[in-house]
């Protein structure tokens, strides 16, 4: 569920910032870019998710490594 979240965050963010929008005919000068949602917040909201996956990705690797599997 972490990795969907941050997925769609980032997303989010991407497409807010204007990551993806080239093939834009006009100059830079003509076109002012309004984000609709607040890039910095999804950005702080995605890196907090990563780092929820990564704790719980070890937490993961440390159980599988200190429970012993039954023959």
């Amino acid at each position: 569920m972490l990795r969907l979240r941050h997925a769609t965050v980032t997303s989010a963010a991407d497409s807010a910032a204007g990551d993806g929008q080239r093939g834009f005919r006009q100059l830079r000068s003509e076109l002012k870019m309004i984000p609709a949602l607040p890039v910095a917040a999804l950005r702080a909201e995605s890196d907090d998710l990563a780092r929820q996956v990564r704790e719980v990705d070890t937490l993961i690797q440390r159980t599988n490594w200190e429970v012993d599997l039954l023959d």
